[in-house]
């Protein structure tokens, strides 16, 4: 496809030639607000190898590639790539260039693309319907640096977590933290915990959908160009305590599935692990674990800070408009505090 801008075509993940993903990491790394590992060609090169096909928008004009946009053909709809577990989205553009959003959707050939973590990005304005907080930690300098620049909360929750995992210890054993674990069977652990926990809650279980198991064993194996996945537990004796499977990139580590097990669970498990975390921050070279959307008190009472993450929907389409607000409307009410709680569980799965 042709235009004033230039060029704009659409090519399968695997199909892309070196000069188009020296393109994606230099304008990747010229960006600062693209340093979130989510961003990294090799997440979705993981996601691709995991049975999830990933398809590149490439715009091109006379100074070569402009702009890259990775997702999925799911149904009639594009969707950002790693969805819908993908805690950052958006287009690989030069610095704040703006893209013509609508454009780049329909050379998919889709009716639209639906987005709910995107970044800010420049040309996407008017498709955005919400925006919410997606918190951070600012690791930099380890504990006594974070510590200093904390909430009350979050100093309260760090020096809790000393206590507790001082009587874990007494009760069950010695405490052992492992940053970055490569056994599989800990992760198929981790995974199982998780697993548990969203029938616990009635969340969406992420895992029940063929590929994702593989994907995060795939992105456990990787150590590519600064990207790799990240496996950090915590034992007491001989139990786990605590585990949290992410995905870095230089500096930043994204906290994706943090669990723990619920019969420690008087012992602060989840501030244990991230205290721990946040020590060892300086030796594994992390400045920042991006906790990700969501309303959860230990991200409120932990954060130093937040980035902002949009909601909605890029179309031509009225009718897909129209379907789009209706079903927002129900997911609304049945996200209503007023509903029987059986709802409002329906609801969270599709959150």
């Amino acid at each position: 496809m042709a235009g004033p801008a230039g060029t704009v075509e659409v090519v399968p993940l695997d199909a892309l030639d070196s000069a188009d993903l020296a393109a994606w990491h230099s304008l990747r790394n010229a960006n600062p607000a693209l340093d979130s590992p989510y961003f990294h060609p090799e997440f979705a090169h993981a996601v691709h190898e995991s049975g999830t096909p990933v398809d590149v928008v490439v715009e091109r004009d006379g100074s070569g590639v402009r702009a890259l946009l990775a997702g999925h053909r799911l149904g009639s709809v594009f969707r950002p790539v790693g969805w819908p577990g993908a805690d950052f989205q958006g287009p690989i553009t030069r610095g704040d260039e703006s893209v013509d959003a609508l454009r780049l959707v329909r050379a998919t050939g889709m009716r639209g693309m639906e987005f709910d973590h995107l970044l800010e990005s420049p040309g996407f304005e008017p498709w955005i319907e919400s925006r919410r907080d997606s918190p951070y930690v600012d690791v930099s300098g380890g504990l006594d640096a974070y510590v200093a620049r904390a909430s009350k909360s979050g100093k309260d929750n760090m020096g809790q977590a000393r206590r507790k995992a001082r009587k874990a210890e007494a009760a069950h054993g010695p405490l052992r933290f492992d940053a970055e674990c490569t056994d599989a069977a800990v992760l198929d652990e981790v995974i199982a915990l998780k697993r548990g926990q969203y029938a616990a809650t009635g969340a969406r279980d992420y895992f029940a959908a063929p590929g994702r198991i593989a994907l995060v064993h795939r992105l456990l194996e990787t150590r590519v160009d600064g990207f790799a996945g990240v496996l950090s537990t915590v034992h007491v004796g001989p139990r786990l305590l605590a585990g949290h499977f992410g995905i870095r990139s230089g500096g930043v580590l994204h906290w994706w599935f943090p669990v723990y097990d619920p019969e420690f669970a008087s012992f602060a498990p989840g501030w244990i692990l991230l205290r721990e975390l946040t020590v060892a921050a300086p030796e594994l070279g992390v400045a920042r674990i991006d906790l990700g959307r969501g309303d959860d008190e230990y991200k409120r009472r932990a954060k130093t800070g937040e980035a902002i993450v949009c909601q909605g929907f890029v179309t031509d389409s009225r009718t897909a408009l129209a379907t789009r607000r209706v079903r927002s409307a129900l997911a609304d009410l049945a996200r209503s505090s007023s509903l029987p709680r059986k709802l409002r569980r329906v609801a969270r799965r599709r959150g």
